[in-house]
């Protein structure tokens, strides 16, 4: 063959068949993973199987501060209001975040809550048997403690209650449009309406 050709060559070696990813350990690592949590369930008996008790915290920036979400950890001023030692918090399962810091009153009032919530209801094991301490539940209570089985005080927005308000012949004949279209206008001239007023107020003092 004549002329400067480039040399054919038949894309068939790729051996695909080594590169394509099966998923047949699906089910298999689903028993596994239910073995796995409940095993870890028992090792930490009595305590609850969600981990420790997590703060409600807003998300970040304007899109998405109006959710709220379990945060890192319960800020030290949110455990000093509650009457929680910062030291003893970790060991009562409580997630302590030394770095967050409070910034509104209505989330410290709601953290505190939920951690007094959490005290009122958390029972205490002494860390040697028969050897109660300060701090520790009563026997009576300890005998009728149970392991907490997935998500406790659960964070959910609470909806505000509907009330159911009475059209009235005011409201039919309101045209929110034009008032709206109105107000824009005034709005748009208010700076020479002014100044026109002054001008006004000026020729009468002459």
């Amino acid at each position: 063959m004549k002329h400067n050709n480039v040399i054919p060559s038949g894309h068939f070696r790729k051996h695909w068949q080594n590169y394509v990813r099966t998923w047949f350990n699906q089910p298999a690592r689903k028993t596994r993973r239910r073995n796995a949590r409940q095993e870890k369930a028992v090792k930490n008996f009595p305590r609850p199987t969600a981990g420790p008790l997590r703060p409600i915290v807003h998300g970040q920036t304007l899109k998405y501060n109006m959710k709220v979400r379990a945060g890192r950890g319960f800020s030290l001023e949110e455990l000093k209001a509650a009457g929680i030692p910062k030291k003893l918090a970790p060991t009562i399962g409580i997630a302590v975040d030394h770095r967050r810091r409070n910034r509104s009153l209505e989330s410290l009032q709601a953290n505190v809550q939920r951690l007094k919530t959490y005290k009122a209801k958390v029972v205490v094991f002494p860390r040697r048997a028969r050897k109660f301490k300060a701090g520790d539940s009563t026997p009576e209570e300890l005998a009728n403690a149970t392991q907490v089985q997935g998500p406790y005080l659960p964070i959910g927005r609470e909806k505000a209650p509907v009330e159911l308000v009475k059209v009235t012949e005011e409201m039919k004949s309101f045209k929110a449009y034009d008032k709206l279209r109105t107000e824009r206008t005034n709005e748009r001239h208010v700076g020479a309406r002014l100044k026109r007023a002054a001008e006004a107020e000026k020729e009468e003092k002459k």
